[in-house]
């Protein structure tokens, strides 16, 4: 399908054709009025059997001055329409790029739906209950047996932990790769003392996307809950699980997924940022939790504006997706102007 761009490109040729053609007509327009101011003046020189010549002569003035008025209509018009035409093709061009950018987070916000899901789900899984509640070298081997079976089925994860409410890591399903049981704390990050937090087993915590030291300082989207009492979701809390997303191969997905054309990719910047405006994922795959731009949706959800060097900034707010509220990202597209 032919994009906006190139619309606005043909719709810009056809402008060029249209001046240049009416330009052409003003050309043979002033040569048949000047063949006409000639006409009378030989018609003068000849007197009265020049008349005739005279009266012709006269109304090729006319008409060539209607001509002329009518081909200045015309090349207004043309301007105007065509500029009119660019306009629109140029706005619905952006709003294109703002649903996309709609579209990006939507797929973020589904993902991490799921994940939400899991962790809630899998905090009722009985060995993961037996683990936490009554520890020892055979619950916590039992219990990383199953969560290696739930990662070789759930390949999203990097690992899964069982902790206690102390914040250690009783057992954990990469336990080759990832040796964290039995030393690992995480009693003083945010996503534990949510957790441990939480309500009911219906509730969860997550943490912003950052580099986990302990799982081989990877990129990571943490979602955690408590495990309750006998799985039952409003006894006591007996520890916690979290599970580790496996965030850039998932999130470079979906920012390098979106519909541009080979033109449009040249010059255009698909990205994921956070509530801080932080880069969490990037088409370039740069300033990935790292950089902050400058974004400014002024209390838009979705929209669009441009910069003054002509980049076109579109972007949109999570919406969220059934429990899932988001966490105030958004997905954002910049888009250089052409040949910049």
């Amino acid at each position: 399908m032919t994009n906006a761009a190139e619309i606005v490109q043909l719709t810009k040729e056809v402008h060029r054709i249209a001046k240049g053609k009416v330009a052409d007509i003003n050309e043979i327009n002033r040569e048949a009025t000047f063949l006409a101011l000639n006409a009378l003046i030989e018609s003068a020189h000849a007197g009265e059997a020049g008349r005739g010549f005279a009266v012709v002569a006269n109304q090729i003035k006319v008409v060539s001055t209607r001509i002329d008025q009518l081909t200045g209509e015309l090349n207004s018009e043309l301007i105007a329409l065509g500029d009119r035409m660019m306009r629109q093709l140029e706005n619905q061009d952006v709003q294109r790029l703002s649903d996309l950018s709609l579209n990006m987070i939507d797929i973020v916000d589904r993902n991490l739906y799921e994940r939400s899901c899991d962790v809630r789900w899998w905090a009722t899984d009985s060995a993961l209950v037996d683990c936490a509640g009554q520890p020892s070298a055979e619950s916590a081997a039992h219990a990383a047996g199953r969560l290696a079976v739930i990662l070789a089925n759930y390949t999203v994860y990097l690992d899964i932990w069982v902790l206690d409410l102390q914040g250690r890591v009783l057992a954990n399903g990469r336990p080759d790769r990832y040796k964290v049981a039995n030393g690992q704390s995480s009693a003083n990050t945010p996503w534990f003392k949510a957790a441990v937090n939480t309500r009911s087993g219906e509730d969860y915590a997550c943490a912003e996307v950052g580099r986990s030291g302990a799982l081989g300082n990877s990129a990571v989207a943490t979602y955690a809950t408590a495990i309750r009492e006998n799985g039952h979701a409003h006894s006591r809390p007996v520890g916690v699980l979290a599970v580790f997303f496996d965030w850039e191969p998932q999130a470079s997905a979906v920012v390098k997924s979106v519909r541009l054309s080979d033109e449009e990719w040249s010059r255009t910047r698909c990205m994921l940022v956070d509530a801080s405006h932080r880069v969490i994922a990037s088409s370039d795959g740069k300033g990935v939790l790292e950089e902050t731009i400058d974004l400014r949706p002024e209390g838009k959800k979705v929209g669009h504006y441009r910069r003054s060097d002509g980049t076109v900034v579109s972007f949109a707010l999570t919406p969220g997706y059934e429990s899932y509220q988001g966490m105030g990202w958004y997905g954002v597209i910049e888009r250089k102007a052409p040949n910049a």
